[in-house]
């Protein structure tokens, strides 16, 4: 790629672009921040948290070290608290689209909304790729599209009093319709199978509704939609019987699951094993030097996909970071309880006692 597919405008300069804004993307932030560097998020969805925020904000997360129990909304919520003090400029709604790597090894990264920067590392915490919801194939769903028809919840009180569909086997269509079934007049959930891909915990739950009459389950799927008048009154739904049925609904809750895409990241040469970017477990260093992968990007022995993990990689890939834009020079390890410098980064009274430091072997 040559300069003259970027705009002629200036470049925002920083230390490191981090394409994602998902858990392992913001504590990159911090990482990078307790180093001294700068940091620039982009990423495709319009709001930080990735998956935790799109597919299951509500829901509990148990494994985050010393936290017991916290939602997906309220882990972002305390990550965006955590690196407020290094103050990153977050992009949101949009695409990294371009990299470029330019004479002085420094990178030029567009977006698909037209901001540039100059960067000296990029750092990949792009989670599966961009992803969308997968959308219901139905007559009328596109029209009604964040009137009628919704791919996720972002205000569950929005519900309360309506004829309410749900389409979707998996853990967020049941999770969704338990939280909603108290709060809806009506609820139905469609599937196009008998068995559920949910945790079975969930599903003899939704059952126990059904049995009492609070929700309904009916196997198929949902083909049309009622939308007489320019709103939604009904969808048409082909049973496994071979009937289509008309179910009352002014609401329609669809999931389908995400449908991830490594998007441009896969046109960019980067080493790759089975659309993940191969890295090293020493500096979590892409095939191509200077541009690192974090979470589940990343593909090397032993991965594991778990946002925990992840956090343990941004840690060694921003102390690989630093070294890569200050060869030569080493790199201090240095703890948060007892360093003044990384108290003054993260403007915390530095307190009594004597600062410690250890050089990293």
């Amino acid at each position: 790629m040559t300069l003259s597919h970027f705009p002629e405008q200036q470049p925002l300069l920083t230390d490191a672009v981090i394409i994602g804004a998902g858990p392992v993307g913001l504590f990159q932030v911090f990482e990078l921040g307790l180093l001294g560097l700068k940091a620039q998020v982009v990423d495709s969805l319009a709001q930080p948290g990735g998956q935790c925020t799109e597919l299951y904000p509500d829901k509990p997360i148990y494994d985050i070290p010393a936290v017991p129990v916290c939602t997906g909304r309220e882990l972002t919520e305390r990550l965006l608290e955590q690196i407020a003090p290094f103050s990153p400029g977050l992009h949101l709604g949009q695409e990294v689209n371009r990299v470029q790597r330019l004479a002085s090894g420094r990178f030029l990264v567009g977006t698909s909304a037209g901001a540039l920067f100059e960067a000296g590392v990029v750092i990949i915490a792009a989670g599966v790729g961009a992803f969308q919801a997968r959308r219901l194939d139905a007559i009328g769903a596109a029209e009604l599209e964040g009137s009628a028809v919704h791919y996720r919840v972002s205000d569950p009180a929005a519900f309360a009093g309506r004829d309410l569909v749900i389409c979707g086997g998996g853990d967020s269509a049941l999770d969704w319709a338990l939280a909603l079934a108290d709060k809806a007049r009506s609820l139905v959930l469609v599937h196009r199978r008998e068995e559920f891909r949910a945790a079975p915990a969930s599903v003899a739950k939704l059952r126990a509704l059904q049995h009492e009459g609070r929700a309904d389950l009916l196997t198929g799927t949902v083909r049309e939609l009622d939308t007489a008048g320019g709103g939604l009154h009904a969808v048409r739904v082909l049973c496994a019987d071979g009937v289509t049925r008309r179910i009352a609904a002014d609401q329609l809750l669809v999931f389908f699951g995400l449908h991830p895409k490594l998007g441009p990241i896969a046109d960019w040469g980067l080493e790759l094993e089975r659309k993940s970017l191969k890295v090293d477990t020493a500096r979590f260093e892409t095939s191509s030097p200077g541009i690192f992968a974090v979470g589940d990007i990343n593909a090397y022995p032993g991965k594991k996909k778990l946002i925990l993990s992840g956090f343990h990689e941004a840690a060694l890939a921003a102390f690989a970071a630093k070294e890569h834009l200050s060869p030569g020079e080493k790199v201090r390890l240095q703890y948060t309880t007892t360093s003044p410098i990384m108290h003054r980064r993260l403007g915390v009274d530095a307190g009594q006692g004597e600062a410690q430091s250890q050089t990293a072997a």
